[in-house]
């Protein structure tokens, strides 16, 4: 039974609160910020796709004011409080949690033993010694050599090769140089201590399981697949054991407190919260109760990185935003509904529309390619809207380095764009 049932306007204020956009953009401009929001959200998605910006670089820009990349390549493969590993994809990740994350090295070393480790072992040998003796390699330092089948189609065997000792946990980023991965050692990266520290594997599948619901921080018992990658599958564990199933591990994690059942209005199905955020949600119960906007301040406006936390739960976003999202930039051009890389806007605790920025390096600039707005919302004749979008214009103009934003040149978008420009 759910311990309470939450109106869905206290829902929203939650979200908006406990994922640090209320207001947006108002952690200090600093690096232990990043390691604020990593701790808040347990991991950040790393997508190398860079058209508006890298997805985990978008992220930290809606919470952390002024923030800048190379404070998180920095915490990466400098400081090494951060790591990358497989979680919910490719992931960011506390490096004091990494015993918790082990589960994806050792179940990557285990498939690539029996295969190629196994059909290439002379070469693993050969990489590993060179990199041992020479130190950190990428594959651009190597000779192109044969093609191999990998997960995608025909592969260097040598970029393949490398892509599996990192997976197996065997190899870590040293550093990117661009989208380039520096491979070397992964001894040599982390602390021996935390390498050699050993947490039960139905330990790992716990933890594993409630990053998502830190993550997200309102998510069911089921949902979209990816949501829940990794998780969903029966197999053996190392020992022989059966693995446990998502329902059974929720359950565990609901009995031992972790997370908090609560049903919200409008919604089908029982939702969670974790345990440690239920101040959270009382707060958004008297603000909501006493009319204040989110956090006390006014409203902001920041644009949502396609692979932010707030929008992994597509299903949640249309029951409870009334916003229907799809990330289009794997969809043929010809069945794109919105555009290529396109940003969820959200304005205070609501979803109000969606913005396709591009950053024009050459010229400086930022383009905005397109605005679309929700049925029902006048961005000109809300109240508070102008200037909050002209201050997240200003934020992602700075954040790119950009000394001028262009708008579309349809007459409303002129004439939002004349606004913006009074505004500030």
């Amino acid at each position: 039974m759910p311990e309470r049932t939450l109106a869905a306007a206290v829902a929203r204020r939650f979200l908006v609160l406990r994922h640090l956009l209320a207001p947006p953009r108002s952690l200090p401009a600093r690096e232990e910020s990043i390691l604020a929001v990593v701790d808040r959200l347990g991991s950040l998605q790393f997508d190398p796709l860079e058209v508006a910006g890298r997805n985990h670089d978008l992220v930290l820009h809606a919470r952390v004011a002024g923030y800048r990349r190379p404070w998180t390549d920095h915490l990466l493969y400098e400081r090494r409080l951060l790591f990358e590993a497989y979680n919910k994809g490719l992931s960011i990740l506390p490096a004091r949690e990494l015993p918790w994350h082990r589960f994806a090295w050792d179940r990557a070393r285990r498939i690539h033993e029996d295969g190629v480790f196994r059909d290439h072992g002379d070469h693993v040998a050969e990489l590993l010694d060179r990199i041992r003796r020479d130190g950190p390699t990428s594959t651009a330092d190597l000779e192109r050599g044969e093609a191999i089948d990998w997960y995608w189609g025909p592969t260097l065997k040598s970029r393949a090769v490398l892509e599996a000792l990192a997976e197996a946990g065997i190899l870590g980023i040293a550093r990117r140089e661009g989208n380039r991965r520096i491979y070397d050692l992964v001894e040599r990266l982390l602390p021996a201590g935390l390498l050699a520290e050993r947490v039960p594997e139905r330990e790992q599948l716990l933890h594993r399981l409630l990053s998502r619901y830190r993550a997200h921080g309102l998510l069911g018992a089921t949902g979209q697949a990816e949501i829940f990658l990794g998780l969903g599958r029966e197999e053996t564990l190392a020992d022989g054991s059966p693995r446990p199933r998502k329902a059974a591990l929720l359950a565990e994690l609901v009995e031992r407190g972790e997370v908090v059942p609560v049903a919200v209005e409008g919604v089908r199905g029982l939702r969670h919260v974790v345990t440690d955020e239920l101040p959270l949600v009382a707060q958004a119960e008297r603000e909501v109760a006493a009319g204040h906007p989110p956090g006390g301040e006014g409203a902001g406006v920041t644009f949502l990185a396609p692979l932010d936390p707030l929008v992994w739960d597509r299903d949640l976003l249309r029951s409870l935003f009334g916003f229907d999202y799809r990330w289009e930039v794997y969809v043929p051009a010809a069945r794109r509904r919105w555009g290529y890389y396109v940003l969820p806007l959200l304005f205070g605790d609501r979803l109000v529309g969606r913005v396709e920025p591009r950053s024009d390096r050459a010229a400086r600039a930022v383009r905005v390619l397109g605005l679309w707005w929700e049925d029902g919302f006048d961005p000109r004749a809300t109240a508070g809207f102008v200037p909050a979008l002209a201050a997240a214009l200003d934020a992602y103009r700075r954040f790119h380095g950009a000394t001028r934003v262009t708008f579309p040149r349809d007459r409303a978008a002129r004439a939002l764009a004349g606004a913006v420009a009074r505004a500030g």
